[in-house]
């Protein structure tokens, strides 16, 4: 499959452009992570997966994705929306009374391209997992995707469904992990170190990669293809995506602090002037 990776960089920035807009309008939400996992949702939703925007819940014949770290919203629903799922113009109601775009992904509002209600962590992986079980019961060859935080990581059920998958040899899944080493609170080591992450996914029977440049497009598109070609040899794939918290918007990087607050006007100006417009504002 051929890819433009220039194309790719300019919808990722124009994403990047939605969250931080998103983000400011209503002075709510989780611009840091959303940033910093950009790149990936491009490269998914524009590039590695079969999928349509016609959106049915079930997702037969196409390839699903599950958010589990559900308040990084801002990327999804911008991805989702530059993807065509629904009006771009949409992104304007994030957040506020009586909207669809909902702090957390919320599935009772009927939006296209969510398929589960996220932002409780530890759950998306479970999920993904029934799903590419589901695929495989049915005689349905196609891929299930699934996204969690480092710090997620911190929570049990994680560690239930990561022995489960191997063991049922639940090899038409690929997981990844946002690794960025911040969390809410600060860095992960201070607040729960998760050791060594590939050998803890190894022992527990995971094909594990790493991608070192989560913010570089061509790294990261050809990861998920490496990935792909891991699927179907009897053991699920994780990428341990190595990102940056705040990508693109320079006073966003290198700090837990956004994880989840707004910028404010002069802010917002600045990571502007940081992001050109290239598909066109809503």
């Amino acid at each position: 499959m051929s890819v433009d990776i220039n194309k790719l960089e300019q919808t990722a920035t124009q994403v990047r452009r939605d969250i931080v807009r998103m983000v400011h309008g209503c002075q709510s939400g989780h611009p840091g992570g959303s940033l910093g996992c950009t790149d990936y949702f491009v490269a998914l939703y524009f590039h590695a997966m079969k999928h349509d925007p016609a959106f049915k819940l079930n997702g037969e014949g196409e390839d699903l994705f599950f958010l589990s770290n559900g308040h990084i919203s801002p990327v999804f629903y911008s991805t989702l929306a530059r993807a065509g799922y629904f009006p771009v113009e949409e992104l304007a109601t994030f957040r506020k009374i009586n909207s669809r775009l909902q702090g957390h992904p919320t599935t009772h509002e009927g939006l296209p391209g969510i398929r589960i209600a996220s932002g409780s962590l530890g759950q998306g992986l479970s999920a993904a997992i029934g799903a590419a079980q589901a695929k495989k019961l049915n005689k349905d060859t196609n891929l299930v995707y699934v996204l969690m935080g480092d710090g997620e990581l911190q929570e049990g059920q994680v560690w239930e469904a990561a022995m489960y998958a191997p063991h049922n040899k639940v090899d038409n899944l690929i997981a990844a992990v946002d690794y960025n080493g911040a969390q809410i609170d600060g860095a992960t080591e201070q607040v729960l170190s998760l050791g060594n992450l590939r050998a803890k996914w190894e022992a527990f029977g995971w094909d594990v990669m790493e991608v070192e440049k989560g913010n570089d497009m061509a790294s990261v598109v050809a990861g998920i293809e490496e990935a792909k070609s891991r699927t179907g040899k009897g053991k699920p794939v994780i990428i341990l995506l190595h990102t940056e918290m705040g990508s693109g918007v320079d006073f966003m990087m290198g700090t837990h602090k956004w994880h989840g607050v707004a910028p404010n006007d002069e802010q917002l100006t600045i990571a502007l002037n940081q992001l050109p417009v290239t598909l066109g504002d809503y």
